[in-house]
């Protein structure tokens, strides 16, 4: 994209008993616009004998978004949710002042090899809605607005876009976008996005600002007024952003807030496992203390 200002690696991270490469945080920009933490799982092949597990755990101060590409992660909550992620459904968990939930391979498919390979996002909340209820929102494939032009696939996955607008309940100004190309093209989106922005290249290739970028790198601009790229034939990237908060936001393991006071608090409540529980789940991640 014009104007690329940071370009991000990923860098690997163990997630329960998987590996999975990060995105954000990353020292030099810890969020772009309100997008606190991005992981890419996979692509992983999965036998009999290896399933994803991510026990109960706790959420404050942000909204987590599962995008899958392949295979499926059975989802839990303490609201009561139980709902199966598949390839294409967005999957939406607001924690607000807190929720736990749990991510799993759905117990129909355990038994046998199966593949794994998706998106996990949080985004924080705006600081007059930290400590709203929580909530949960599961929007179908099919009810993303989708859109091709010029043989360029777009699809708004949440946010406004385009004079477009996704069904998922966001809460703040800010887009994310999936964009396939079928030929060389060249992309001009200046005047169309507001605030900061990022280009992850899932596959394929991307030339900007002179330079040529390839699948698992992170590109970062400050000025998406003037928002431009070219993208080889066969190339998918997401383009993701927004208005940046005024204030920081912390960060300790799964919890996002305005205040450490806040964090100290949630530190707390799940050492004395005062969080809400997880019907039928007995087990839990204990507090990282570092």
């Amino acid at each position: 994209m014009s104007n690329v200002n940071l370009i991000i690696e990923e860098r690997p991270a163990r997630i329960g008993s998987f590996l999975v490469g990060r995105l954000l945080p990353f020292r030099e920009k810890r969020m772009v616009g309100p997008f606190a933490f991005i992981d890419h799982m996979g692509p992983a092949e999965l036998g009999p004998d290896e399933n994803f597990d991510v026990p109960p755990h706790p959420h404050i101060g942000l909204s987590t978004l599962t995008y899958l590409f392949e295979g499926s992660i059975m989802h839990r909550d303490s609201l009561g949710s139980s709902v199966e992620i598949k390839p294409g459904q967005v999957n939406w968990m607001t924690s607000g002042k807190g929720i736990v939930h749990s991510e799993r391979t759905p117990e129909h498919l355990r038994p046998f090899p199966k593949k794994l390979h998706g998106l996990q996002i949080w985004v924080a909340l705006p600081k007059h809605l930290e400590d709203m209820a929580p909530s949960f929102a599961h929007v179908e494939a099919a009810d993303l607005p989708s859109w091709t032009q010029d043989e360029v696939e777009f699809r708004l996955i949440a946010g406004e876009a385009f004079g477009r607008k996704s069904a998922v309940p966001v809460y703040s100004d800010l887009y994310l976008i999936e964009i396939k190309a079928s030929k060389d093209t060249q992309l001009d989106l200046s005047g169309k996005l507001k605030g900061e922005s990022g280009l992850y290249i899932l596959e394929g290739k991307v030339s900007a600002s002179g330079h040529g970028f390839g699948p698992k790198q992170l590109l970062v601009s400050t000025e998406p007024e003037t928002c431009g790229f070219f993208m080889s034939a066969g190339t998918t990237v997401y383009l993701f952003g927004g208005e940046p908060f005024p204030e920081e936001r912390f960060i300790y393991w799964n919890f996002v807030a305005s205040e450490k006071e806040t964090i100290e608090k949630a530190k707390q409540n799940w050492r004395d496992q005062t969080f809400d529980k997880i019907d039928g789940e007995t087990e839990f991640v204990p507090l990282p203390e570092r």
